[in-house]
């Protein structure tokens, strides 16, 4: 399992590079390096062009699965909320704008084979997360994981109505200073942990990262550049963060139960859309998991196609 999870770092600065990306505010020069390397700009000055909201409903855990009842409260309840997104100076703000309502916010275009660069910037707690190949709803689809809450995990995946897989090798919770503010993000204990790290959610993974690896090179509260990339019917992912290799995952090779690769491939098709999400507050961990007026940031998305 050790080798399985720190196999080809030795090429790992070579892989993630990216030409003529700076991980710093856009700006012409670097737009223009961007776009002669095949990037396209998905934020559209400050408005959401090329976007549209949509409820964080209930949807089935997995295709051909139960359906959710529609009759029932809480789907309804979820259905009064698109969330709150706005743009202001070229950063997409999302957030709740009914306390505890969650929503999606999700490109119009579809994109099958792809990378994308995405600058992010959540408060602590909100979970949060970037979903590739997710249907119009903004869900189901393949999650990168921007958990930034006790117990959540950053740069893994999750199937999110896809069986509802979690394949990560670490999570984490808040360090405070003497006053009781949270200044940084820590390696959860398993003493600690509300979500367990298990041997199946690691080995799930082609590749991991060291949690010390990690934490070097995650900023807390600024500005942290997702890098991701896409490809395959049955997606391969990638995910760097500020440069550095995070995760993989062979989704062909995924075994958990109720995951169906044909199926699932069948249900999102060859080419999806981008959905970037604001998490409701559930039962379990209520407020912890999405404080009251707490909003995540995103910037400089940029995607190539493959």
């Amino acid at each position: 399992m050790r080798r399985r999870r720190f196999i080809q770092q030795s090429a790992l600065a070579a892989s993630c590079f990216i030409p003529g990306y700076s991980f710093l505010p856009s700006n012409s020069i670097l737009d223009k390096n961007l776009a002669a390397d095949g990037y396209t700009d998905l934020i559209k000055g400050n408005t959401l062009q090329g976007w549209h909201t949509s409820s964080r409903i209930p949807t089935s855990p997995y295709p051909g699965g139960p359906e959710p009842d529609k009759n029932k409260e809480g789907y309804k309840r979820a259905l009064t909320s698109q969330g709150k997104w706005t743009v202001e100076n070229g950063v997409i703000i999302g957030g709740q704008d009914q306390e505890g309502l969650g929503s999606y916010l999700v490109t119009d275009e579809k994109y099958g084979d792809f990378e994308l660069l995405i600058d992010a910037k959540p408060d602590w707690p909100v979970d949060t997360g970037i979903l590739l190949r997710a249907r119009s709803e903004g869900s189901p689809g393949y999650q990168v994981l921007v958990d930034h809450r006790k117990s959540g995990g950053i740069g893994g995946f999750y199937g999110n109505g896809l069986a509802g897989f979690h394949a990560l090798p670490y999570n984490f919770d808040a360090k405070y200073d003497a006053a009781g503010n949270p200044v940084g993000l820590v390696a959860e204990k398993p003493a600690t942990t509300i979500e367990q790290i298990t041997d199946a959610k690691i080995k799930l993974l082609a590749y991991a990262a060291p949690v010390e690896e990690f934490l070097a090179t995650w900023k807390w509260a600024d500005w942290n550049t997702f890098k991701i990339r896409c490809e395959g019917k049955y997606p391969y992912l990638t995910s760097w963060i500020n440069n550095v290799k995070i995760c993989e995952l062979d989704t062909a090779k995924i075994a958990h139960p109720n995951y169906n690769k044909e199926a699932i491939a069948n249900l999102l098709g060859r080419e999806g859309h981008i959905s970037l999400e604001v998490h409701d507050n559930d039962k379990g961990l209520g407020k912890d998991r999405w404080k009251p007026g707490g909003v995540s940031r995103w910037r400089n998305i940029k995607i190539k196609k493959l």
